[in-house]
């Protein structure tokens, strides 16, 4: 399932759940040590499997021992470039000059 900004978040949390059992199996965990690696609970990671709501520092804890820390950067990229907001921030940019015409030399350009 692709999860795009249309998709109602308990979908997303399903998906999520799915997508971390997998990638448990594949890896070879049981639930009950993939649990231990991670220092949280099996009730816990039963819950996420099954597209409960958790906490992100219990998903940071399973991506860390599931070897996948790196994909936490994919989560939210440190330098995003999105050309819509580029142009919002020079529409709003041109909307703080004076409407007069008069310029004072105190405006920000």
């Amino acid at each position: 399932m692709k999860i795009d900004h249309l998709t109602p978040e308990s979908a997303m949390l399903d998906e999520l759940g799915r997508r971390l059992a997998q990638i448990r199996k594949q890896q070879g965990y049981t639930q009950e040590e993939l649990a231990a690696e991670a220092g949280i609970g099996v009730a816990t990671l039963r819950r996420i499997e099954g597209g409960q709501d958790s906490q992100l520092e219990t998903w940071l804890k399973l991506l860390r021992a599931l070897g996948l820390a790196y994909a936490i950067d994919a989560l939210l990229p440190e330098n995003h470039a999105s050309p819509m907001a580029e142009v919002r921030a020079a529409s709003r940019r041109k909307r703080r000059k004076p409407a007069s015409g008069i310029v004072w030399g105190d405006e920000s350009e």
